[in-house]
């Protein structure tokens, strides 16, 4: 097992049929200690019933848009697991009006909230889990993104900027991280009919273009990505970093 005697902080758990919940079972099954963190708008008691399916796990609530909430977090679980060897990212909002309308009708509030919220949570994360002391040398950071931060994907508006915005930051991340011997890495990956995906105008006529035009002709699932961040928080992964890896059945390559 790739992860055995790795703690790993799944950040953003919403459901059963999220990417993070797909990583953390991925991360389970191949050895980690797997520990979880959930916005304050989550139900804790729904939180807490879902991640009593994996042994062991513990789940903090964190406000990513709060430092103070982040470090709360992070002390908490110093306090409870030691330091921990990687973070998955998987985090984002924007309000639905900005992912309805034109992107050109994007509020100056609406996009200062996808921004925040979506990439410089990442930021805020991987200074504070710093200073917190809570990160392992030779721990990696993994951060969740999509297609639409490349290319103008109709629906995606304000959220493919934010996710623009959270890819350089990953390059950024992994230049200044990379001294302290920390990587920092992305995953792009396909359409996944997850809760958040349905705030995405069409998007079932997606899935059906993917299945279509990429390469594998299918769509990819949850635990494909799971295991995907499972490896870049292994010691197999250990030289790659800043990269945006796309998990996507090579729908990213196709032109036409």
């Amino acid at each position: 097992m790739i992860l055995e005697g790795k703690k790993i902080l799944i950040m953003g758990i919403r459901n059963k049929w999220s990417i993070a919940w797909g990583a953390a079972r991925s991360a389970a099954e191949n050895g980690a200690q797997v520990i979880f963190s959930y916005s304050t708008f989550e139900n804790e008691e729904k939180i807490n019933s879902l991640i009593s399916e994996i042994p062991g796990a513990k789940a903090y609530v964190c406000d990513v848009s709060m430092d103070d909430s982040i470090h709360e977090c992070m002390k908490q679980i110093k306090n409870d697991f030691g330091k921990i060897d990687g973070i998955l990212h998987s985090i984002a909002h924007a309000n639905t009006e900005d992912l309805r309308n034109d992107f050109l009708l994007t509020s100056r509030e609406g996009f200062a909230h996808a921004a925040d919220v979506s990439a410089y949570s990442l930021v805020a994360v991987a200074r504070i889990a710093l200073e917190e002391e809570v990160l392992n040398e030779g721990a990696s950071l993994v951060a969740l993104t999509y297609l639409g931060a490349e290319k103008a994907v109709e629906g995606y508006n304000v959220m493919g900027v934010a996710k623009a915005a959270l890819e350089s930051s990953i390059r950024y991340l992994a230049r200044d991280l990379g001294k302290k011997k920390i990587r920092v890495n992305a995953i792009s990956a396909g359409p996944i009919k997850t809760l958040s995906a349905k705030g995405i105008k069409d998007f079932n006529s997606i899935l059906d273009i993917v299945e279509e035009r990429a390469p594998l002709h299918k769509n990819v699932t949850t635990e494909e990505v799971g295991d995907a961040a499972s490896f870049l928080f292994s010691s197999m992964s250990s030289a790659i970093t800043g990269e945006v890896i796309h998990v996507d059945n090579g729908f990213s390559i196709v032109a036409v």
